[in-house]
């Protein structure tokens, strides 16, 4: 049986809204409480529960309790659940917006998803941490600073390399996976949540302290303007002998809309210079359906032959 004109027009005028249209791509991957979709969306909790509702009533969305959390996902009824899809097709695939609520989406979700007992069982989470032990990460480091919590074995590489260990989850159920798997694995660290999903603040880093030996950026910006910022910041954070690690989705480092298409590899060399870090190591990582690229750099400044200049560090020639 077709659907009628009047139920399409419902379900347009329903979906015909930027932020709905964005929880219906998200609600069309995964279930996500309120809470979690306020934060992906960086708005307060009262205006997403109005858009929800206006989805729901309108039969593209539902409702399902899980314990004391209500969980919202894509209408199971086969013509609802065709009209979002076919919606959704006509989207640009490398839509900003979209890419960054689907990254902010799986911070928030995947340490929330994992039992603590296995998070250190991931393909893609060894690899990473393999990546961090061969290019230096080892004790004995002073102190380390994790800035996203996404892969709990960094964490705990982290942890084992050095005295005193911080760490920055990007949501509330983030930290508390976070805290459990330590508590569980028998390592200290002390974790911080991030004010927002959407970035880390200056303020979170603030917070996290000064001059650490290593910087482990786990996944977390959402393009490349936020990770500039981001790498900016953290550069400020390290000892002047000091290194950073950095995971980072190849998704996140690409540029199809801009005129000049400049490759993701290059994209980071690109910004680690920028901010006066010099990359030792790059090396794409691919693991659990995930492409990665991860870095591992140095305070330019501090490298033979190299002396600051504004704006970042340049090439000097031999000194007499």
């Amino acid at each position: 049986m077709g659907v009628s004109h009047l139920l399409q027009l419902k379900w347009l005028r329903a979906a015909g809204e930027p932020s709905r249209l964005r929880l219906l791509a998200l609600c069309a991957d995964a279930e996500f409480s309120v809470s979690d979709l306020a934060q992906v969306l960086a708005q307060s909790e009262p205006r997403v529960s109005r858009h929800l509702r206006i989805l729901c009533e309108a039969g593209l969305i539902e409702r399902s309790r899980q314990g004391q959390w209500v969980h919202y996902h894509l209408a199971a009824g086969a013509p609802a659940a065709s009209f979002v899809r076919g919606l959704l097709a006509q989207l640009e695939g490398r839509d900003p917006v979209l890419l960054g609520d689907r990254t902010r989406a799986r911070a928030i979700a995947a340490p929330a998803s994992q039992d603590p007992a296995h998070g250190a069982q991931s393909r893609l989470g060894r690899a990473l941490a393999g990546f961090a032990a061969a290019s230096g990460l080892a004790a004995p480091l002073g102190s380390v600073l994790v800035v996203g919590v996404q892969h709990l074995q960094l964490l705990e590489i982290a942890a084992a390399a050095a005295r005193q260990c911080t760490a920055i989850a990007h949501s509330r159920r983030a930290a508390q996976a976070a805290s459990a798997f330590a508590q569980q694995r028998g390592f200290s660290c002390r974790v911080l949540r991030a004010a927002s999903a959407a970035a880390f603040a200056v303020e979170e880093l603030a917070r996290a302290g000064s001059s650490f030996d290593a910087v482990i950026l786990d996944h977390p910006a959402t393009g490349a303007d936020m990770l500039a910022a981001l790498l900016a910041e953290a550069r400020a954070l390290m000892a002047p002998a000091g290194r950073l690690w950095i995971f980072e989705r190849y998704e996140s480092l690409e540029n199809a809309h801009e005129r000049v298409v400049e490759h993701p590899l290059a994209r980071l060399r690109r910004l680690l210079d920028a901010v006066g870090l010099h990359c030792e190591h790059l090396s794409p990582i691919e693991a659990d359906g995930e492409h990665v690229l991860a870095a591992v750099s140095r305070i330019a400044a501090a490298l033979p032959g190299r002396i600051a200049g504004a704006g970042g560090a340049r090439v000097a020639g031999p000194l007499t």
